[in-house]
């Protein structure tokens, strides 16, 4: 209570905060504002069929947005996939890497280009939408998808999806500017936390009907504390690298001779390789539906959620993206070399190439280890809701039937969604926006959230 106090104690503070709240109830006001020209009916039957595909990736991101094709529908996605275009391209093509280096004017540049690619890739998925909704057939009471398909249609689709998108983005800019914390991550946080009272509501019917039990309930519940305090364990985890830099006398003074180190997070990628490989995923499935035939029916059930090989795939991506990215957001030959023109050194390791390979070791067990807690965290909601699937192979499927325990396979019965994406989100924002919070009030000589304990030293 006393850390709430000092929040609002400290002017500045307490008007950052009060901006970013009103800009997320703006945020929140527009998901009750409907695109125009579609049946909202049938698009919810729709989506509950597309639930498993990449629609249904979107619609997280978008908080429940392109379930209800509001005006919001695209949401943060446009922003954050041309975000990863322009890191990939960053280390592909030299003009852009030389303005990653140029300081605060380099990336004013590469913030307008990431605008820009928002707004063409929001125009482009717009027009997909439009299409895609023109060719549904009616779902629910003989209603069109579409009341009025054509040109006027797709444009004023076009038009709605990519301002709502173009505002979120702007939005975002401002709380990160004038706020407190990540703009674009706390309103993909707010469309993800607005649905935790549903989902309440949905437990506690379960309970009342008996499809949960309360001794089932009570392990739910710790189930869900304990992971939540191992993400915070994980993703606040690191390696620290020791560095020792040289004395240098530089004219009458003396430089150097201290001693520091290098954080190496255990999970570097962050999220961005569970979005990879479910987007990876849930294309092929999204593609089939446009398809009839045999092979495409097989391609959507076999790649259909918490199936055998979607599974099996979904774990290889995860691992592949997760070197993938790693690999391009921190390169070891970059810093040995900034060590060793600044004369620091790894204890016991040569400076220069050594170096690079000795940090590269290191970051490469440290990554397995970051793959493998993506991959429990991302399989988490899968054996909540169903279980595990025993794959349909002869002899041995119908052995590990028998002889796998039977909580495992059945899953806990839950209907909502916790774990994966959206816990990762939920708990990494909420850890960068309370360190904001935390610096603010230090600067300030105000204590913050995370209690320290001061040592004195006695003197004599």
């Amino acid at each position: 209570m006393e850390s709430l106090k000092n929040i609002f104690t400290v002017s500045e503070l307490r008007t950052r905060i009060l901006f970013t709240l009103g800009l997320l109830a703006v945020y929140r006001v527009g998901n009750h504002i409907p695109t125009p020209g579609v049946n909202g009916a049938a698009l919810e039957e729709l989506a509950n069929q597309l639930q498993n595909t990449m629609f249904g990736l979107y619609d997280m991101f978008s908080g429940g947005n392109l379930r209800q094709f509001t005006i919001f529908a695209l949401g943060v996605m446009p922003y954050i996939s041309a975000s990863i275009i322009l890191q990939l391209l960053t280390v592909v093509w030299p003009y852009l890497e030389r303005l990653s280096k140029e300081g605060e004017l380099g990336r004013r540049k590469i913030t307008q280009y990431t605008r820009y690619g928002t707004i063409l890739l929001a125009v482009v998925q717009s027009f997909g939408i439009a299409l895609f909704l023109e060719r549904q057939t009616a779902t629910t009471g003989g209603l069109p998808l579409v009341y009025s398909s054509g040109l006027g249609f797709r444009l004023m689709t076009v038009l709605t999806l990519t301002t709502g998108t173009t505002f979120i983005m702007w939005l975002g800019e401002q709380i990160t500017e004038r706020g407190v914390g990540n703009g674009m991550s706390l309103i993909i946080f707010a469309g993800i936390v607005v649905a935790f009272p549903s989902y309440f509501l949905q437990t506690v019917e379960q309970m009342q009907t008996g499809q949960i039990g309360l001794i089932r309930l009570l392990f739910l519940l710790i189930l869900m504390v304990l992971v939540v305090a191992a993400i915070i364990f994980v993703e606040r985890g690191h390696r620290r690298v020791t560095v020792q830099y040289a004395k240098r006398v530089v004219g009458r003074r003396m430089y150097g001779g201290s001693s520091t180190h290098i954080p190496l997070k255990v999970n570097t990628g962050g999220v961005i390789p569970i979005i990879f490989a479910s987007s990876i995923l849930a294309f092929p499935a999204t593609m089939a539906q446009a398809f009839e035939g045999p092979w495409a029916e097989a391609i959507t059930t076999q790649l259909g959620f918490n199936m055998p090989l979607y599974n099996l795939l979904f774990v290889a991506g995860i691992v592949f993206f997760t070197y993938f990215y790693t690999a391009i957001i921190f390169n070891p030959d970059d810093v040995a070399e900034n060590m060793r023109k600044y004369g620091g050194f790894v204890p016991g390791i040569r400076p220069g190439k050594r170096t690079a390979e000795h940090i590269d070791t290191i970051l490469t067990r440290l990554t397995l280890a970051g793959a493998a807690y993506l991959c429990v965290v991302a399989l988490l909601p899968q054996w909540l809701m169903t279980g595990f699937r025993v794959a349909p192979i002869p002899f041995v499927g119908d052995w590990l039937d028998a002889n796998i325990p039977r909580f495992i396979t059945e899953g806990m019965g839950v209907t909502f969604y916790f774990g994966g994406t959206s816990i990762l989100i939920v708990v990494g924002v909420a850890m960068d926006t309370v360190q904001q919070v935390e610096s603010q009030l230090i600067m300030r000589h105000y204590d913050g959230f995370m209690k320290k304990t001061r040592i004195r030293g006695r003197r004599g």
